[in-house]
């Protein structure tokens, strides 16, 4: 039972550093400047496509994968400039509508170019093994590799976002964005630097998961949701909150998952205690958003007054 909670929590804490990844992009760009953008979890679908095809050209996961982050941020900077910046300013409901049609393009798009079977990448020779936990216990060194990659990740963004002159803008525009543009800012350049730091780490999440998931058409969706539950969680803007609330929200859907049929079997039978388990597994982190928001409608780490 400890080496199944140990593998559990780890498989957690990975899905928690993929969805910061993805999260911790959207929150800055939502928080500074007020914008819903439903075509980020594209961003991660796209990463992933690119990653899975610089890959088969080079051979190499590793130089697939420093390719692949480039184009990712050449491909947010173009989507910035020719869609996004024209709905800065409008009614949020134009910009769910708009952005919804990207996903819808960028989908059929990614159908087009790279076919609607999905694509598979090879985990890399030197990250193919596994590393022993404790006894007995073995755990995939890529996982390991994703999560120290994340974490190394996260603290480069701490660092940039609260100890450099570009963080202080980021904080200052997701606390008081008119104030910023006030101040002679150029707000637009702004926009379009928070818009490609997104969009090159959610391709960097996509990037990483590609050889331990298929890369499919439509694969940013579902990642998309739980996103924006992180966000919520952690509190609009505050990339600590959305990592905070990323391992809260992975650890809670890995663990509910595999534990809450368990749990349960103790109140009745082993047959109904898997069926609700697996009805019940899905609802936790929403349960778990809703407890957050009752007790801090604003989320643990909102950007206003507490950074």
């Amino acid at each position: 039972m400890l080496n199944l909670f140990l593998i559990q929590a780890l498989n957690g804490v990975q899905l928690g550093i993929l969805l910061f990844l993805v999260a911790a992009g959207l929150t800055l760009i939502f928080g500074v400047m007020d914008l819903i953008n439903l075509a980020h979890g594209a961003l991660y679908m796209i990463g992933a496509y690119l990653a899975a095809t610089f890959t088969a050209a080079t051979g190499s996961f590793g130089l697939g994968l420093l390719l692949a982050l480039p184009a990712t941020l050449a491909f947010g900077l173009a989507l910035e400039f020719l869609v996004v910046r024209h709905l800065y300013g409008r009614d949020h409901l134009d910009q769910v509508l708009a952005t919804f049609g990207l996903i819808l393009i960028l989908n059929e798009g990614v159908r087009i170019v790279w076919g609607a079977a999905p694509m598979s990448v090879p985990v890399p020779d030197a990250l193919s093994g596994s590393v022993r936990l404790v006894g007995t216990l073995h755990y995939p060194l890529y996982r390991v590799a994703i999560i120290v990659a994340g974490l190394a990740t996260a603290l480069g963004l701490h660092l940039l976002v609260n100890h450099t002159r570009l963080g202080m803008r980021l904080r200052a525009g997701a606390s008081n964005g008119p104030m910023v543009a006030a101040l002679g800012v150029d707000i637009r350049r702004l926009f379009l630097v928070v818009f490609g730091l997104g969009a090159m780490l959610a391709g960097f999440a996509g990037a990483m998961v590609a050889p331990i998931l298929s890369v499919d058409p439509g694969m940013g969706d579902s990642v998309l949701i739980l996103t924006f539950v992180v966000i919520v969680i952690g509190g609009v803007g505050s990339v600590r909150g959305a990592f905070v609330a990323g391992l809260l929200v992975g650890l809670a859907d890995q663990l509910g998952r595999t534990f809450g049929p368990i749990l349960l079997r103790s109140v009745m039978d082993a047959s109904s205690a898997s069926q609700t388990g697996r009805t019940l597994a899905p609802m936790l982190i929403y349960i778990l958003m809703a407890a957050i928001l009752f007790f801090r409608p604003s989320g643990l780490f909102p950007a206003r007054g507490s950074r």
